[in-house]
């Protein structure tokens, strides 16, 4: 019999820009939490799948002196939703994958753990769920819907994959809004065997605390390699900046918070390896405890980048084999049909700049003349890493390393 075709898509944008005239403080803990417990296992392990993943990506991407960029996240909330569908095998690969294989840890409380993570997120510039496209002649579990709609934010569509094109212009148009257009074109074909689409997306919106002034951004250059150099716009600002040196690492973090509970962490190694081998959520904790700050003279490149990941090599490579295979067992989506996952994709976009649509972020900033005193200088003109993270959970929403800010 031939399998039913099941596609999971993960995409994510984030953007970054200047102040605007209001900004929106993100809501942390205004709710009552239903499982205090559960919410910090299920907020641990995805801490911890961060760093996994990211090694796994950039053993994948080092061959090719790739960009990384990808949400966590918005991963580990497309990967829960699908166990939600799981039994037996497939479900206990995915629930080690990710880390939820704690013996406190049910599928119930996973699902009421991510209905409070999701909830909190709610806000004017962060926005997160799930979605899922169902096939006219496929007849899903009734409870499985129904479990992603209370616990993962799931909206629900019926679509008619036979008519290939259409089906894809409405994932398409769905995704374009969800992403304020970062991203636009997800589906480009369609398995005729598709029955389903689950669709994890997020998008977040930071407006920095202190904006750059687009009038001190020059033309500079960034160091891909010891024999590649590329044009960028480069930001500049003289402020007191809040700075930590990992001695053990040799790396320098920059933190530069949003209006908002959310920063951005910049890193800087002396060696990438050294940086991407031990980083660690300890390591967040840490340089979000104990930064100093002092008045620097901070460059940060203006750049976009968009990452498109397959992550069925990567996923297996974790254990989570047999939702490809023969071997899966989805038989809480659907009982009466032999389903099986035929990719997982996930594309994430970053816009950092200093202004943004509004270009107020002028507005408040002094441009005085450079005293005598010595500055310190902190330039991002080489590969470094990025962290988009809560201040007050320390969940990371975004991950990253910049190699080539032109791709």
């Amino acid at each position: 019999m031939m399998r039913a075709a099941l596609n999971i898509w993960i995409l994510s944008a984030v953007v970054c820009v200047g102040r605007g005239h209001h900004h929106h403080e993100h809501q942390t803990d205004q709710e009552t939490v239903p499982n205090t417990s559960s919410v910090s296992l299920v907020a641990a392990a995805n801490k911890e799948f961060t760093y996994r993943l990211y090694r796994k990506l950039a053993a994948h991407a080092d061959s090719q002196g790739k960009n990384i960029f990808y949400s966590p996240r918005s991963v580990s909330i497309a990967l829960a939703a699908l166990s939600v569908g799981a039994r037996g095998e497939t479900h206990q690969q995915l629930f080690s994958g990710l880390g939820f294989n704690n013996s406190q840890l049910t599928q119930a409380n996973v699902n009421e753990a991510f209905q409070t993570l999701l909830g909190r997120a709610s806000n004017e510039n962060t926005s997160e769920g799930t979605a899922v496209f169902v096939d006219n002649r496929f007849k899903p579990n009734p409870d499985f819907l129904d479990v992603l709609k209370q616990s993962y934010s799931a909206e629900g569509f019926n679509v008619d994959f036979t008519k290939t094109t259409e089906s894809a212009d409405t994932i398409n148009k769905y995704v374009a809004d969800k992403t304020k257009g970062k991203i636009d074109k997800l589906v480009e074909t369609l398995d005729e065997n598709t029955v389903m689409y689950l669709i994890s997306y997020i998008y977040f919106k930071g407006m920095w605390q202190t904006p750059f002034n687009p009038r001190l951004t020059t033309n500079d250059e960034f160091i891909v390699d010891e024999n590649t150099k590329v044009p960028v716009q480069m930001m500049n600002m003289e402020e007191d900046v809040e700075i930590y040196y990992e001695q053990a690492i040799n790396t320098s973090v920059l933190h530069l918070p949003f209006n908002s509970s959310y920063s951005m962490l910049l890193m800087l190694p002396d060696n990438m390896a050294d940086l991407e081998n031990v980083i660690c959520p300890g390591h967040i904790t840490k340089w979000l405890k104990w930064m100093k700050s002092r008045r620097y003279d901070i460059y940060v490149p203006k750049f976009s980048i968009k990452a498109s990941y397959k992550l069925n090599d990567v996923l297996t490579e974790m254990g989570m084999t047999d939702m490809f295979g023969d071997h899966a067992d989805l038989s809480g989506i659907s009982e009466g049909q032999k389903l099986a996952v035929s990719e997982v994709v996930h594309q994430a976009t970053l816009d950092v700049d200093e202004a943004g649509a509004t270009a107020t972020a002028v507005t408040g900033i002094g441009i005085t003349l450079l005293s005598f005193r010595h500055v310190p200088v902190l330039k991002f003109n080489r590969p470094f890493m990025v962290v988009v993270v809560d201040r007050t959970t320390e969940d990371t929403l975004f991950m990253g390393k910049i190699v080539n800010p032109n791709i």
